[in-house]
């Protein structure tokens, strides 16, 4: 069954047990998701609303970004997990002998590089939705005010926590290259996102 599918009783009990999946990096992409549900219902409260008339177009369109946004989370989370069974099977073939030491080397770095991915697509999708949120700011529903700032508090959480897996995925790659652009990717991802979370978050503390 798929974390997405199970409820959320059931998902943090799974996360709670000596299980080594869903771990951190689940546990990340679904603050992201939660946090782009939130974006998206701060719009649907404004869509229809007489006093936000004149951003009408902008909150369906960005209901609808934002509906989109929290599905690939959704996705990225289970895919999470996917990857680290991967690697975790991999760490368990044989190696008794060189070839099986060569095949099984080879099989935890392809793995590593899947633990790797997806976690930075969290960062990718964290930052495109806190963007999505920064868009709205001042121009939804006022009733809704402190929604956008859990938003954007989820959506920290989630980059920062899928940065920390990033982290000890490359820690790992013997494709040095390959981990030092993830490493530089990540940062510039980081620069941007958290000044814009914290943005965010103090516009909607002054608001009140």
């Amino acid at each position: 069954m798929k974390l997405a599918e199970l409820k959320t009783a059931e998902f943090v009990d799974l996360l709670a047990s000596d299980a080594p999946a869903p771990g951190g990096g689940s546990a990340a992409a679904l603050e992201g998701a939660l946090g782009a549900a939130l974006t998206a219902m701060v719009c649907g409260l404004t869509v229809g609303k007489k006093k936000y008339a004149e951003f009408e177009e902008l909150a369906q369109s960005a209901q609808t970004k934002a509906l989109d946004l929290k599905a690939r989370f959704v996705d990225v989370m289970d895919r999470d997990t996917e990857a680290f069974n991967v690697v975790s099977a991999a760490f368990g073939m044989p190696k008794a002998t060189d070839e099986e030491k060569a095949a099984r080397s080879a099989a935890i770095q392809e793995g590593l590089k899947g633990c790797t991915k997806t976690p930075f697509e969290m960062m990718e999708l964290a930052v495109e939705t806190l963007e999505l949120t920064a868009s709205i700011l001042g121009k939804s529903n006022d009733s809704a005010a402190s929604d956008l700032g859990v938003s954007a508090l989820s959506l920290r959480a989630a980059i920062q926590g899928a940065w920390l897996n990033v982290l000890i995925n490359i820690g790992s790659l013997k494709n040095k290259e390959l981990a030092e652009d993830y490493r530089a990717k990540g940062e510039a991802l980081l620069a941007k996102a958290l000044p814009l979370a914290d943005q965010i978050y103090d516009a909607v503390v002054k608001s009140m």
